[in-house]
């Protein structure tokens, strides 16, 4: 129905086509008036929709310099992905000991994954003893909110647990509280999740936010999302540097790059989006972004 009304509403217009997934650009608006007057690194396409403004992760900044061999033409439809606001996770307290905990019991806090990452980290545990497997998690801690009935959501990991759960069903990893809400229902746990900027309720195609009610309940249930794929290749290569504390700081990327215009890819085929995405991100027009590491020298 979708795809019948954007035909009917766009027949007239010259170069319109539908696109197979979100992010895939054909003739539009110029890619930069798309991010010249992006007001917010997660934020919509300001410039289509008329916005402006000055919020940024980091400063703020006037008009993103895009080269002009980057210079590509954007749909004319934007993307709408906005990351809220968020509080820093704190690091985990080196007096303090860890939780071991069931993989299986902790609840996500995210709708989706890259499965580039996550088919990664199984042919690493694959590899790995059950010692092995256990040194290297102790070095991973999950940080992880406890609600009134004594459940566990994980806010960060989920690639590596995802991973480590389809290898071994019954494994167990080590995590550190950093929120205990003492008598706070689910309903409650996710609200204050939301508020803190804890919660990743955009789908595997960008599309949000959603209710936090409709996330997963088990790891195995999350959806891919190439984007964020694409994001953990970039990260793998040294072109965006790690922030470990900052929320789904790799999902940030993504949405970045989502209104950015590369040729069709999958989290199974990441070759075609490539090199355009490595000149994107270490652009000047990215450098707002946390994790930004610029051109290397030379």
């Amino acid at each position: 129905k979708f795809q019948v009304a954007m035909r009917h509403r766009h027949r007239m217009e010259p170069g319109f086509k539908l696109h197979r997934q979100v992010g895939e650009f054909s003739d539009g608006q110029a890619i930069a008036a798309a991010v010249s007057a992006d007001h917010h690194p997660d934020g919509a396409m300001g410039a289509l929709q008329g916005r402006n403004g000055a919020e940024r992760e980091g400063g703020s900044h006037g008009a993103d310099p895009i080269p002009p061999d980057l210079r590509f033409k954007a749909a004319s439809r934007p993307v709408t992905l906005r990351l809220p606001p968020y509080r820093a996770l704190p690091p985990p307290d080196p007096s303090q000991a860890l939780m071991e905990v069931r993989v299986a019991d902790l609840q996500p806090t995210q709708m989706c994954v890259g499965l580039a990452e996550v088919r990664s980290r199984q042919q690493d545990f694959l590899t790995d003893s059950a010692q092995e497997r256990r040194t290297y998690l102790a070095t991973k801690p999950v940080p992880l909110v406890k609600g009134g009935g004594g459940q566990l959501w994980m806010v960060d990991r989920h690639h590596r647990l995802r991973g480590l759960v389809e290898v071994d069903p019954s494994a167990t990893a080590f995590g550190y509280l950093v929120l205990h809400l003492a008598g706070a229902t689910p309903v409650q746990v996710l609200a204050e999740l939301e508020r803190r900027g804890w919660l990743y309720l955009y789908d595997g195609r960008g599309m949000g936010p959603l209710p936090s009610t409709a996330l997963p309940q088990r790891l195995l249930d999350l959806q891919d999302d190439p984007y964020r794929s694409l994001v953990w290749k970039l990260k793998r290569e040294k072109r965006i540097a790690p922030e470990p504390l900052i929320p789904f700081h790799e999902f940030r990327w993504g949405a970045w790059l989502r209104r950015r215009p590369l040729p069709p890819f999958s989290s199974e085929r990441l070759d075609p989006a490539l090199p355009r995405a490595r000149a994107l991100v270490v652009s000047p027009a990215a450098s707002h972004l946390a994790g930004w590491m610029g051109a290397s020298p030379g």
